[in-house]
Formats: C-alpha cells, structure tokens, sequence
C-alpha cells in the first residue's frame, strides 16, 4: 500500500474512533484505534516517505486527525508538529484536552509514544 493511502486509512480510523467515542460505543472506538496504529506502523515502514504523507494530515479540515497526526510526529518532527498541537490546545474540548496534555509532557521532556 502506497504511504498517501496509508495515511488516508490513518486519518478514516481516527475519525472514525472519535466518531465511536462521542456516540458512546468505545469498543467500535478501539477497533478504529487498532486500524489507525497498524497504519502508522506501516507509514514507519516508509520512512521519510511514510512521515511526509503523515505531515500532509497536519492541515487535514478535522482537528481529531490533525493532533493525532502531530502526536505521532512529534518525536520526529517537532517543527511541524507543535504549531498543530499549540493551535488544537487553544480550544476546549476531548481533543484540545489531548493537545495540551502532549504539550504538556513534551515541554516536561517527558514525552514518549507508545504504540506497541
């Protein structure tokens, strides 16, 4: 599978798990989240490639898909990483909550992605 296709699945997953949550159904939720960390495992696989269709998701129009997309770039690519976060964490909500809590731990130096 092409990395561009990979990050579509990636960026269908995560809104679909965001979707499941804010309807209540968690376990459909976590299906999608399986489906959108099989997908980065196999973006790492491509390397540069696979990270640079994953940044084309930092202007994606829903904000789930862009700090999901910035969480898992982070560690890599600070520079574009942290103005999505930054921007996300601004607002209120599930999702600016996340942003400000990787930020949090990012300026800590204790952050760390876990996706095995």
């Amino acid at each position: 599978m092409k990395p561009e296709d990979l990050a579509e699945e990636f960026a269908r997953n995560v809104s679909a798990q965001t979707d499941s949550i804010w309807s209540g159904d968690a376990r459909t939720g976590n299906k999608h989240a399986k489906r959108y960390i099989a997908a980065f495992k196999r973006l790492q696989e491509h390397g540069d490639t696979g990270r640079d269709a994953l940044a084309l998701l930092l202007k994606h129009p829903r904000m789930d898909v862009r700090v999901k997309a910035a969480l898992y770039l982070l560690s890599e690519r600070p520079s574009q990483a942290l103005p999505v976060l930054e921007e996300a964490a601004k607002s209120e909500g599930m999702i600016p909550f996340e942003a400000a809590q990787v930020l949090k731990y990012w300026n800590e130096g204790t952050w760390s992605l876990d996706v095995d």
